[in-house]
C-alpha cells in the first residue's frame, strides 16, 4: 500500500519545487555542516575524517527523524494513515514523473527546432557544458540522464525501502544528496567528499545491476532489442568511469540500438567517456521518448517487485 501511495503521489504531484521539500532541507543541513567541518588548510586525512563525520551525522539525523515520524504516526492506530504517511515519505525519494517531464520538455523543443532552448534545458539536468551541443548530443545527454537516474532516483530508494522501510529509503536519499553536493573529484572535495562518494557507490551497487536486468526484461516486453541490451551490458557496462553508472546506460543503448558516451566538455575542458552501445541508429528526439517509456516500465516493475517483497515479509 505504501508503494502504491508513493506512485500515486508522484503521478499527481510530481516533484514539487518548494523550500520545505525534504531533499532541500537535507541539502541545507549538509551546507550548514560543511561550513562547520570543512577546513581548506587541513591535511588529507583530517579532511577525509571531517567529511566522514559530516556524512554520518546527516545519515543518522535523517534516519532518526523519519523513524520518529513513523513511530508517532503508528500511535494513531490506523493502517491507512500509516500507509499513506510511509508512501508520502517514499514519494519524495523517487522521481519518475519529474525525470520524464524534464526529458519530454527537451524532446518538445527539439521537435520544434528550438535547439538553443533545448541546450539550455538539458543544462539543468547534466553537469557538462551544453552551449554548443548538436541535436544528437542533446539527445545523448538526455537519454544518459534518464537511464542513470532510473537507478538513484527510482530503483535504489525502492530497494532500500524494501529492506528497511521509509527510514532507510530516506537515509539512502540523504546519502545520494551528500554525493551530489560534496562527492566531487576537485581540489576542494577530493578528500573531504571521498567518504560520501564511496558510500554512494556502495549503496547503488546492487540496484544498478538489478536495474540492468529490469531494463533487459522491459526491452523484451516493449519489443525493443533485448538481446542487444544484454550483449551491450555484458560488453560495455564496466567501461563507465562509475562502478554503477554504466549498467542502465548500456542496457538502454543496446535496447535502442544507439551509442552513448563520447566526448563531453566540463567548464571548458574536454574529456572522453567510453562508448556504450553501437551506433545502429542516428540519435534523434524519438530516442528520448523511447528512453522514457523504458524508464517508466522499469519503475513500475521495480515498484511491483518491492510491493510483492514487502507483502511476503510482512
Amino acid at each position: 500500500m505504501a508503494v502504491i501511495w508513493a506512485l500515486l503521489f508522484d503521478t499527481l504531484l510530481g516533484d514539487p519545487r518548494v523550500k520545505i521539500h525534504p531533499v532541500a532541507l537535507i541539502g541545507s543541513l549538509i551546507a550548514w555542516l560543511e561550513r562547520i567541518f570543512y577546513r581548506s588548510a587541513a591535511g588529507k586525512k583530517e579532511q577525509f575524517l571531517a567529511g566522514m563525520v559530516l556524512s554520518i551525522i546527516v545519515l543518522l539525523a535523517v534516519y532518526d527523524i523519519v523513524y520518529a515520524v513513523m513511530l508517532g504516526i503508528s500511535y494513531i492506530d490506523n493502517a491507512y494513515v500509516s500507509y499513506a504517511a510511509e508512501g508520502f515519505i517514499l514519494f519524495w525519494t523517487i522521481c519518475p514523473r519529474s525525470l520524464a517531464q524534464a526529458a519530454n520538455e527537451i524532446r518538445h523543443y527539439l521537435l520544434h527546432h528550438r535547439l538553443r532552448i533545448a541546450r539550455a534545458k538539458v543544462g539543468w539536468i547534466v553537469g557538462r557544458d551544453t552551449e554548443n551541443l548538436s541535436e544528437g548530443e542533446v539527445v545523448r545527454a538526455t537519454v544518459e540522464t534518464v537511464a542513470e537516474n532510473t537507478i538513484d532516483g527510482i530503483l535504489s530508494p525502492l530497494f532500500f525501502f524494501a529492506l528497511g522501510g521509509a527510514p532507510l529509503a530516506a537515509c539512502y536519499r540523504a546519502a545520494n544528496t551528500l554525493d551530489s553536493m560534496i562527492g566531487y573529484k576537485n581540489d576542494k572535495y577530493l578528500y573531504f567528499g571521498r567518504f560520501a562518494a564511496r558510500l554512494d557507490d556502495v549503496l547503488n551497487y546492487i540496484p544498478a545491476r538489478i536495474g540492468a536486468l529490469l531494463y533487459i526484461l522491459m526491452a523484451a516486453l516493449l519489443r525493443y532489442d533485448w538481446k542487444g541490451a544484454w550483449r551491450i551490458v555484458r560488453r560495455d557496462a564496466s567501461k563507465h568511469p562509475s562502478p554503477n553508472g554504466g549498467y542502465a546506460e548500456a542496457a538502454v543503448a543496446g535496447a535502442l540500438g544507439i551509442r552513448l558516451g563520447g566526448y563531453n566538455s566540463y567548464f571548458g575542458k574536454v574529456s572522453f567517456r567510453a562508448y556504450m552501445g553501437d551506433p545502429r541508429h542516428e540519435l534523434g528526439p524519438g530516442h528520448i521518448r523511447q528512453a522514457v517509456h523504458l524508464m517508466y516500465a522499469v519503475a513500475l516493475s521495480a515498484a511491483a517487485l518491492t510491493a510483492w517483497y514487502c507483502w511476503q515479509v510482512a
